[in-house]
């Protein structure tokens, strides 16, 4: 245990040791908790194709494409 708590120190920068917690493999396992301000994301609406005009392009500049 000891041997891999100063293999992490040496792998990971020192600003980032104190959230060493949230990485490990029982933490990473778990779904957080459900919060009051966590809400539904409609990803179809977000990312609509968008309408415009088809171009045509040359032969050449469809195989650079």
């Amino acid at each position: 245990m000891e041997k891999d708590h100063r293999k992490i120190k040496e792998m990971v920068p020192k600003r980032f040791l104190k959230w060493k917690k949230v990485f490990r493999k029982i933490e990473s396992e778990r779904m957080p908790t459900k919060k009051t301000w966590d809400h539904a994301m409609d990803l179809k609406k977000m990312f609509k194709p968008q309408k415009g005009r088809i171009y045509l392009l040359l032969k050449n500049k469809r195989e650079e494409v």
